[in-house]
């Protein structure tokens, strides 16, 4: 496999590198989460105009990417400025109107990537945990369309959503893959309740509950597993570039660190056993590096190796990601643990995402089980 950008990707990172250099401090990036939405749709309307959000899109749905190496290049520069826009939901999301959605369905990602449209995915519910099959809300019939009930819980860009995609259960037993259904909802239909929060991390989501609310049918009813599958896979993807931007900066602040703290008359930098521990830090970031470019680039293949390569990721995301964190906090001392200090927030970050769409234990488990 050839782990060489191409040009017009190498350019797609160079640009959004340059832009969140210029456009999105530490600073940039507290006020946004502070806001009402938990993010800047003026940033979010920058970003669309300068092609990042198209850049998660086929040709084919008016977008110029969407391919895995695409969402690995973008990923990783959003981590690397810890950026709050909701690029994750819009993702999740926009996958599953791409794989089922109908021509007047799809009609709806022109406004998605222009910036002037925001989606999200509601799908976990509480106490399904990890297992995405696992689904409690149920969609009726209503004479022509459908009527949904239940609850989804930490819903990411749940509460700015113009547009839900709000999975049901149709038929079958609560755990099975079969009969899950996929609807469009407004996100002001009548009886949907949407309550937003902040996570731990600093990122907008939403507790959603549902009593009889209109919804149309996206894709086959009870066909729609796979897709969010699939779905899933690449937000997974995208979650472990962005932990890899974010690792790489917090390594680079504590290098940075170790340089400028001098205990005893000695930049601290010098010290035998912290050298060995960076050293350690970094073999394993190639490691991880390494582990990303495979999987996006196998986002294309059939399920099993897809779904391992990406299991193989996010495992090492959790394993390598909380090694980066300690570290970086541990060698910090107190400053490492202060909110005017940026490597805490990148420490959170990177903790949290072993639990976005599992976590290392579960990852582990499900290679070894896919394909067994």
């Amino acid at each position: 496999m050839d782990f060489n950008l191409s040009d017009d990707r190498r350019m797609l990172s160079e640009t959004l590198s340059r832009f969140l250099g210029d456009k999105y401090s530490i600073e940039k990036r507290h006020e946004c989460a502070a806001s009402d939405d938990g993010f800047s749709r003026d940033m979010w309307n920058e970003f669309a105009e300068l092609g990042i959000v198209g850049a998660l899109f086929s040709e084919e749905n008016g977008g110029f990417g969407g391919g895995g190496e695409d969402i690995n290049v973008v990923f990783e520069q959003l981590g690397r400025a810890l950026v709050v826009e909701p690029f994750l939901p819009t993702l999740l999301a926009g996958s599953l109107i791409s794989e089922l959605g109908s021509d007047a369905q799809k009609e709806m990602l022109e406004g998605v990537i222009s910036g002037e449209k925001l989606i999200a995915f509601a799908h976990g519910e509480p106490g399904s945990r990890y297992e995405i099959e696992r689904v409690t809300a149920k969609a009726e019939k209503a004479g022509d369309g459908w009527q949904l009930n239940g609850n989804k819980s930490v819903v990411l860009g749940g509460g700015a959503a113009d547009t839900l995609i709000i999975s049901a259960r149709t038929s079958g037993d609560e755990d099975s893959a079969n009969g899950i259904s996929l609807f469009v909802v407004d996100a002001g239909a009548a009886g949907l309740d949407v309550r937003s929060f902040g996570t731990v991390d600093g990122y907008p989501a939403a507790e959603i509950a549902m009593r009889n609310v209109s919804g149309e049918l996206l894709g086959n009813e009870g066909e729609a597993f796979e897709a969010i599958e699939k779905a899933y896979g690449r937000a997974t993807l995208a979650v472990c570039a962005e932990a890899m931007g974010a690792m790489d900066v917090a390594k680079d602040f504590t290098v940075e660190y170790m340089h400028q703290r001098k205990q005893f008359g000695v930049e601290i930098g010098k010290f035998q056993v912290l050298q060995h521990r960076m050293a350690d830090v970094l073999i394993e970031l190639e490691q991880m590096r390494s582990s990303i470019i495979n999987a996006s680039g196998h986002m294309n293949d059939d399920r099993v190796i897809r779904e391992r390569m990406v299991s193989s990721a996010k495992h090492l995301a959790g394993r390598i990601g909380r090694q980066v964190a300690e570290e970086a906090i541990q060698i910090h001392g107190g400053n490492g643990m202060t909110w005017e200090y940026a490597v805490s927030h990148y420490a959170k970050r990177i903790i949290m995402i072993d639990h976005l769409f599992g976590d290392t234990d579960h990852h582990l488990e499900r290679y070894i089980s896919i394909g067994a």
